[in-house]
């Protein structure tokens, strides 16, 4: 019998380290890997993935690839323990195929390319299932997520095509942070998995959801009742991974003046009990939002949000007296 995922209260994140070193500064990716923590920026000529240590953020180790990434985005851990690098970064909705690169615990990293069944996304979100399938989950403003997945664990550079497998629409969460106030609370901008695989979660700018998953399947699992788990405050969030005590750790980039950091919620994963099973959203479907005009990812993407609102807000009011 399904087990319906209860209310909980959760405890504010608390701060673990200041992420000051300027490779970091637009820190988007984090993978715990049960003996420390690895993270990626969304910037860079070339593949790099850092090492950091747990109490002061510092970087112990970098690992590297000879591959010259568009914008990667996210971070994550396949079952053989490699790390896969998401350059799926499209602001513009202009790259004709987006990639992933895995870099192994020994040898070279590996590029393979993939492309949409319908057309240039923005994916700032990054999954690995159990058959070490990528999930990648779409940041759309004004509609839902697309979650696109390859049907066979890929093999070489590809073209490897992507098959839409499903949505995903997060609740309205009144939690205050991000770069873009309510717009970005409902933004995917990263995505971690439990290292026992039971458990996902996306993320936006000012929260986390948890999604249960029953028999390794994460596209039924998204189609659940998530668990809210705030993250108030980040200037901009967008790394998160879970520690193999079922810590969840999030991140954020420095942004104006203020520095990343690295934060907390002891005991996360434990929020969602073992053997909740996937309950679809109850009540009447929430219709899909009107399409957002085409030149407002872009205008987000280049960090003119406060412009992208106020022009928003002045189409609405137009809309209404034309009407």
């Amino acid at each position: 019998m399904a087990v319906t995922v209860p209310a909980v209260t959760v405890a504010a994140p608390q701060p673990l380290c200041t992420v000051d070193d300027p490779r970091l500064a637009e820190l988007s990716g984090l993978v715990a890997d049960g003996s420390g923590l690895w993270a990626m920026t969304d910037g860079g000529r070339r593949v790099e993935v850092h090492r950091l240590d747990h109490t002061t953020c510092a970087v112990t180790e970098t690992r590297r690839a000879d591959i010259d990434p568009f914008d990667a985005e996210d971070l994550a851990r396949g079952r053989d323990g490699a790390l896969w690098v998401a350059d799926t970064g499209d602001n513009d909705r202009t790259r004709d195929s987006v990639a992933v690169v895995v870099l192994p615990k020994r040898g070279k990293g590996v590029l393979h390319r993939l492309t949409y069944p319908d057309g240039p996304h923005d994916a700032e979100a990054l999954l690995v299932d159990a058959e070490q399938r990528p999930l990648l989950i779409t940041k759309e403003i004004g509609n839902q997520a697309g979650i696109y997945r390859t049907d066979t664990a890929p093999e070489g550079a590809g073209p490897i095509p992507l098959t839409k497998v499903g949505t995903v629409s997060l609740p309205a969460s009144d939690t205050e942070g991000g770069p873009l106030g309510g717009i970005g609370s409902r933004l995917v901008t990263g995505a971690a998995a439990t290292p026992d695989g039971r458990l996902v979660a996306l993320r936006t700018y000012t929260d986390a959801w948890l999604f249960p998953v029953v028999d390794g399947d994460v596209v039924a699992a998204l189609r659940g009742e998530p668990i809210r788990v705030p993250l108030p405050g980040e200037p901009q969030g967008e790394a998160i991974t879970f520690d193999e005590d079922g810590t969840l750790i999030s991140g954020s980039e420095t942004r104006g003046g203020v520095p990343g950091e690295l934060r907390v919620v002891p005991g996360a994963a434990a929020l969602v009990p073992v053997g909740a099973s996937v309950v679809p959203a109850s009540g009447t479907p929430t219709p899909e939002p009107e399409p957002a005009p085409t030149w407002l990812p872009a205008a987000v993407g280049g960090g003119v949000a406060v412009l992208a609102l106020v022009v928003l807000m002045l189409a609405m009011t137009l809309r209404g007296r034309r009407r």
